[in-house]
């Protein structure tokens, strides 16, 4: 307790006797504030105040420690009073169940951890024997499937390979396409390269001469029997591409819906499409019924007749020609040259957009003629006004030069070269390339020839590691895939090695430093033939920094 006097008034004080009560329990700090100046602290008046007592509610309550008792577990061994009874005078005690022991021999410590050691021994032995017996088995296992995974490759390979030549084979026999034409004129100038070897080497004089004009004939006797193969291939060949045309022409509207559906509409230009179509293929239709035949050119009749126009007269007055021979009882073989013209004059009605709208968009020549002075270039050779994606420009080349027919003339008459096998490795390099997704630019600027300059020149038309000289089974692949494909930055291998190159992180690590000093060599001498083109040396340049740049990471 103590005093404290407190003002009443303006002028008297009143003494107070204040209790102060001293709290069994730690404050809470409720806040409060500091003075800056003075540093005093000043805490909430509900810090300072007794906090107020719980109403009594007439139960008694206890706390947690008197409701919880502590609970001990501890083992005891009570005692357990036993007796034996012994034989003696006038006891009987049977010793028939008893058992006659025997002190063994005493081993010590060491002894005894010996014997333990020797034991774990045997059990190592047999269990190092059972774990060696399964990696032997396992072992046999994976040699026996891959022996029969190599034999089922070979196996396959060979059965690629037999393909491949039934396929060339064929493809000789029944030339359709310029590849088959250009695989027969190549295998035709090797024939007569050997030919001609065989002759200097075992003939002379007049008989040499006269063994190299037969040598003569009988190449020009080839070049026309490839000749009539050719004419007969184009016109299968045109043939195939006009059903191909008016098979577009015939196709509905398509568009996929927001469920994933794909919903058709026909329109009225795919209708007169088909209507097209179906006549066309009609009237190129062999050995057919007189009745049906005269039933088709009257439905051909009434569809031309729609539109009057010169060549809508012409092919009337031919078809009138036609029912008129036929009803005279003539021939099917004298009727095959008026057919032919219908069907001449037929194409010609179909390709124009008046008669066949959806055409329009399909012709290679531009309705509109201000579009035939926009990419339209002169063929120095056949003078021909033609677009410029019939242009074969190489990659070194500074002019337009000659077009893809003369060309392809040209070759067939000197050179012979067969580039199908290039021409099939850039296809699967451009296509590799696009997966990459990365922008690559430089292989679509390598043409024909000069993929042949890189893989006969560079490369030497073989493996880089194997050596093989198979161009069917040759690939080319990026020798750094961090990089864009360039001819300073490829790589000739088996489609197996390309496979295995790709998935290696480190090329320092996996080949040895000559192998990758003569695949330098080879990227310095590509560098050193593309660099004198205008358009690659960019390219080049822009090469060396990012190599530069890697080298420095």
């Amino acid at each position: 307790y103590f005093g404290t006097s407190i003002l009443t008034d303006s002028d008297s004080f009143q003494e107070v006797v204040v209790k102060i009560e001293r709290p069994t329990y730690n404050k809470p700090f409720l806040g409060g504030f500091r003075n800056v100046s003075t540093g005093v602290e000043f805490h909430n008046a509900g810090s300072q105040t007794k906090p107020n007592k719980r109403p009594d509610k007439g139960i008694q309550l206890f706390c947690k420690e008197t409701q919880t008792v502590v609970e001990k577990n501890k083992l005891q061994q009570t005692r357990n009073t036993t007796s034996t009874q012994m034989t003696k005078i006038g006891l009987y005690v049977s010793n028939m169940t008893d058992k006659l022991i025997s002190p063994g021999k005493y081993f010590t410590a060491e002894e005894y951890h010996k014997r333990r050691l020797e034991a774990v021994i045997v059990l190592q032995k047999y269990f190092r024997r059972w774990h060696a017996i399964r990696i032997v088995q396992k072992l046999k296992e994976q040699k026996r499937l891959r022996l029969a995974w190599e034999a089922q490759e070979e196996l396959c390979k060979k059965r690629e390979q037999e393909e491949k030549f039934r396929r060339e084979y064929e493809k000789k026999l029944n030339p359709k396409t310029k590849e088959d034409f250009e695989l027969l004129y190549h295998d035709l100038a090797l024939w007569m390269q050997e030919e001609t070897e065989r002759i200097n080497q075992t003939l002379t004089g007049a008989e040499r001469k006269a063994a190299l004009c037969a040598l003569l004939e009988e190449e020009t006797e080839l070049i026309a029997c490839i000749g009539m193969h050719k004419i007969n291939a184009n016109v299968e060949n045109q043939h195939k591409a006009m059903l191909h045309l008016l098979g577009k022409c015939a196709q509905p509207r398509r568009w996929k819906a927001y469920d994933g559906k794909i919903t058709e509409m026909n329109t009225q230009n795919t209708l007169r499409g088909k209507e097209l179509l179906e006549i066309y293929r009609s009237m190129c239709t062999k050995d057919i019924p007189k009745d049906e035949r005269i039933a088709l050119l009257l439905t051909l009749k009434c569809t031309v007749k729609q539109h009057e126009c010169k060549l809508t007269q012409e092919i009337v007055a031919l078809i009138d020609r036609e029912v008129d021979l036929m009803s005279r009882e003539v021939k099917e073989c004298n009727l095959e040259g008026l057919r032919q013209r219908i069907c001449t004059l037929l194409l010609q009605y179909v390709k124009i957009p008046e008669f066949n709208p959806e055409v329009a968009g399909l012709l290679k020549v531009p309705q509109d003629p201000l579009k035939l002075y926009k990419d339209i270039y002169l063929c120095h050779s056949c003078k021909n006004y033609l677009p410029s994606s019939e242009f074969p420009i190489p990659a070194n080349s500074h002019t337009i030069g000659r077009c893809r027919s003369c060309y392809q003339l040209d070759n067939e008459a000197r050179r012979r070269e067969a580039y199908f096998k290039y021409r099939l490795i850039l296809e699967n390099l451009r296509k590799a390339e696009v997966d990459y997704q990365d922008g690559a630019k430089i292989v679509y600027l390598i043409q024909l020839p000069d993929m042949q300059y890189i893989i006969e020149n560079i490369w030497n038309c073989q493996s880089a590691l194997s050596a093989r000289s198979d161009l069917y089974d040759l690939v080319m692949v990026r020798w750094n895939k961090k990089c864009e494909w360039s001819p300073w930055n490829t790589i000739l291998l088996t489609k197996e090695e390309a496979d295995a190159h790709l998935k290696l992180c480190n090329l320092q690590k996996a080949y040895e430093a000559p192998f990758i000093d003569g695949i330098k060599q080879k990227h310095i001498r590509a560098q050193k033939y593309f660099s004198q083109i205008p358009v690659m040396s960019s390219f080049l340049h822009r090469s060396n920094n990012q190599a530069n740049a890697n080298s420095y990471k």
